[in-house]
């Protein structure tokens, strides 16, 4: 198996992704709603890594090397139109991450954001929204004291601090909150019917 040939295609993923992301930064057209063209490829980019994974299994650090293990992350977690293919993927990456052969704190965030697309409370505090106040906020959790405590046991900060450097970072990004949240809100539960998250 061509492991390094391998990496390299999960890393063109990635770098597909990040370009066309800063692509719709720069133009202001990030924060609207799912953007049409990054929801084509992310399912697209999903397609090729399911793939991927069909041959060598879970791309873990030790297959393909750190870089590339984050990257199939990134694409994982990137793939919110296909619930399937994510469940699968945090299935074999809690069997890696078991056998210390990848991050935990990339099961972290893609356990949070699928509890999250199943209107769960996630566990680690990872995955942020818009709130009624027009701020970045942690999405529906569980017990501070026990998502921090969690956090903690993976290396993360404290979810006080991500919340400031996630705002931050939106600020400087010049993201702004929808201009109509319940419209917003009535599309985002469409979506998440038809590409299968809610009934």
């Amino acid at each position: 198996m061509d492991y390094k040939n391998i990496a390299k295609r999960i890393i063109d993923l990635r770098d597909a992704d990040l370009a066309l992301r800063q692509r719709l930064v720069q133009n202001g057209l990030l924060g609207e709603g799912y953007n049409e063209e990054m929801e084509e490829l992310h399912n697209r980019n999903a397609t090729l890594l399911n793939d991927i994974i069909d041959k060598i299994g879970y791309p873990t650090i030790d297959k393909v090397g750190e870089e590339a293990s984050e990257a199939a992350w990134l694409v994982i977690q990137h793939a919110i139109g296909q619930p399937n293919f994510m469940k699968r993927c945090r299935e074999l990456l809690k069997t890696a991450v078991s056998e210390h052969r990848a991050d935990p704190r990339s099961l972290a965030y893609l356990t949070d954001r699928i509890a999250v697309f199943e209107g769960k409370p996630q566990l680690y505090g990872t995955q942020f929204d818009w709130d009624e106040n027009g701020e970045l906020s942690p999405a529906r959790y569980d017990r501070i004291d026990r998502v921090n405590k969690r956090r903690r046991a993976i290396g993360l900060n404290t979810l006080e601090e991500q919340t400031i450097l996630i705002r931050q970072r939106a600020k400087h990004e010049r993201e702004t909150p929808p201009k109509d949240m319940d419209k917003r809100k009535h599309q985002a539960d469409a979506w998440k019917r038809k590409v299968g998250w809610a009934r």
